[in-house]
């Protein structure tokens, strides 16, 4: 075990492992929060989900376009200041989100907070494809899902045990580990942005911007881009209204929610690298088709088990299709850019997380406030059950190209 480790790690560069430093001393401060945002919203302004699922659409909204803007600025300007733009911001809004009083100035801060945290969302994804050949990409988004998964295990089980004293500690909590990763980034991380291959003619930024025209008549991409929303509509009820209906529906306090959030980082750490090493030899819609699988399964017995154990092995089930789904769908936007526009079309696929943020937690509230909440869970296998079928025909129509053929080029790399 020892000496694979030790092999993976002397295969990939310094800059990569420095990157994924980084990115898991942020991601603590981000897991101590984030669980327990809606807990947050819900218990001190007393206002039901349907509210606070406003209050999260505002911000995806708002992130949507931070997202696209920030996404055109790495390609032009490169990837480390806008990252370190995005720290920045995120250690100022945890100091001011924690500070509020009034429920109605959420509204401008959640706007505030989505367009300038999101602007770093493209830079990051476009770093680590920068830094890695084709060949090791798929590995090497596995290697960081692991890394944020570690750091899963720690920020929901800390942040668990701050929200029973007071919701403010993650707040600043957040800020301080913002403002620390900030520093390292700025000291330790150079700029990779590829340099153009051949000298072209200097673009302004609005061609630039311009340039998302390219990505958003490339229908096969967009094609994807949908189908993964579907999938990720059904995903992200882990971090919004999946908390709120454990509470409200079967009194489950934040502490264990933290405990069933932390299961799923356990599993990841432990079983990623053998999952990435059988996924990579497979086709990659296939993949995304199986990993909503395992999302259908999992979100769907939320509607019908009601035992904390059952609830874990429901989280175990959900995080197997995201080992197999999330190092899979970085790898397929990756393959579908050009590298000369590789942040924007990140920018692009961030729409998968973007628009299921912008509807799920609001749709998810309207049906916690006014019908059965267990419907959630219902709609949930019927989204996946459309998803798996886009990822099928997207299977049929484009697998065959080169772009798609990863596994093959890295056997012969391995061998």
């Amino acid at each position: 075990m020892f000496n694979k480790l030790s092999h993976t790690f002397h295969r990939f560069p310094r800059t990569f492992w420095v990157v994924a430093g980084t990115h898991f001393i942020d991601v603590i401060g981000n897991t101590l929060l984030m669980p327990f945002f809606a807990l947050y919203v819900t218990q001190k302004f007393g206002v039901g989900m349907t509210e606070a699922g406003i209050i999260l659409a505002t911000n995806s909204v708002a992130g949507l376009i931070g997202s696209t803007i920030g996404g055109a600025m790495a390609d032009r300007f490169g990837r480390r200041g806008i990252i370190l733009f995005g720290l920045i911001v995120s250690a100022f809004s945890g100091l001011t989100l924690g500070f509020v009083n009034q429920f109605y100035m959420f509204y401008g801060l959640s706007v505030f907070v989505g367009l300038m945290g999101s602007a770093a969302h493209p830079a990051h994804n476009a770093m680590i494809a920068d830094i890695l050949p084709a060949e090791q990409r798929a590995e090497g988004f596995g290697i960081m899902r692991v890394i944020s998964n570690f750091a899963w295990i720690i920020g929901p089980t800390i942040g668990g045990f701050l929200a029973a004293y007071n919701f403010l500690y993650l707040f600043l909590s957040d800020a301080v580990i913002s403002s620390i990763t900030a520093v390292l980034v700025f000291r330790l991380i150079p700029e990779t942005k590829p340099q153009p291959k051949e000298k072209t003619e200097h673009e302004t930024l609005l061609q630039t911007i311009g340039g998302y025209r390219l990505a958003l008549v490339d229908r096969p991409f967009l094609a994807f881009i949908v189908a993964s929303i579907l999938m990720i509509l059904v995903y992200q009820q882990m971090y919004s209204s999946l908390s709120v209906y454990l509470r409200d529906v079967h009194n489950v306090n934040p502490r264990f929610y933290g405990l069933v959030m932390s299961s799923s980082a356990v599993t990841v750490v432990i079983f990623q690298f053998w999952v990435t090493g059988i996924i990579k030899k497979y086709p990659p819609f296939l993949m995304m088709a199986a990993a909503t699988f395992f999302y259908m399964i999992g979100f769907g017995m939320y509607g019908f088990v009601s035992t904390i154990p059952l609830f874990i092995l429901a989280m175990v089930i959900i995080t197997i299709g995201e080992m197999v789904g999330m190092p899979t769908s970085n790898v397929l936007a990756a393959s579908f850019a050009p590298e000369e526009m590789r942040a924007r079309y990140m920018a692009v696929f961030g729409l998968t997380w973007m628009v299921p943020s912008m509807i799920g937690p609001w749709a998810a509230g309207l049906i916690f406030d006014n019908m059965n909440p267990n419907y959630v869970w219902y709609i949930s296998i019927v989204l996946c059950m459309i998803a798996m079928f886009a990822f099928y025909t997207l299977h049929l129509r484009l697998g065959a190209r080169e772009q798609f053929q990863r596994a093959k080029e890295e056997q012969v790399a391995a061998t």
